[in-house]
């Protein structure tokens, strides 16, 4: 665990600080702290930052509400940036997007690489900001009992497309797959609480599998 004092603020006293949305991955912002914002960062385990421009300290959501609780901070190989990972309630934009990086300069004509965090935030916003004619704005405005219904109606079509054709299984996935994300958006469950799950289960499987076999490794 790397000592806070080593860090490497510059001769302002500051350290640059790229905050990214935990669950989504995305770059929500860059913005500064010096050595008293970063302890009350940690202390409070919510984002402050020290604004250049007003030479003052400013807590992410004192005035908006929207904070951003904090999951990890990393520095960079040489300790003078730091990665703050977390997860933000409301838009980090002061315009009211969901990312201060939002002004496209330039894009590849081959499409980003698709990624479930991606996914969840897409159907947050949606239901977050209804949108008409949105299947997703859809499914929340009807509450839970209409999602849980389309979860118990995938389970039994991926049933069946089993019995069929790889091509059907792989489709009726889908529809499952986001299916439970809507209902998980609904719960406030986000996908690393199910990764984290995963991973409990993974080390006690491979614990109980060690002692089965006497310690060996497999």
């Amino acid at each position: 665990m790397l000592d806070k004092d080593t860090l490497r603020f510059d001769h302002q006293g500051l350290i640059p600080v790229i905050v990214q949305d935990e669950d989504s991955g995305r770059v929500l912002t860059l913005a500064y702290m010096n050595r008293e914002s970063l302890e009350i960062s940690l202390t409070e385990g919510r984002t402050c930052f020290y604004s250049r421009s007003r030479q003052k300290l400013w807590r992410k959501g004192e005035s908006s509400g929207n904070v951003q609780s904090i999951v990890s901070i990393t520095a960079d190989c040489d300790s003078d940036a730091l990665l703050v990972r977390v997860r933000p309630l409301g838009p980090a934009c002061h315009t009211g997007q969901e990312s201060c990086f939002f002004q496209e300069l330039h894009h590849t004509a081959q499409p980003d690489a698709f990624r479930l965090g991606d996914l969840y935030a897409l159907l947050k916003d949606r239901k977050d900001h209804p949108k008409e004619g949105s299947y997703t704005s859809y499914l929340f405005e009807k509450g839970e009992d209409k999602i849980l219904k389309k979860v118990g109606e995938e389970c039994t079509e991926v049933v069946i497309a089993a019995k069929n054709s790889p091509e059907e299984l792989q489709y009726e996935l889908a529809d499952l797959t986001y299916h439970l994300m809507v209902l998980m958006v609904q719960r406030g469950m986000a996908p690393q609480e199910l990764l984290e799950e995963l991973a409990r289960r993974h080390v006690v499987d491979r614990k109980v599998k060690q002692e089965t076999m006497g310690g060996a490794q497999p």
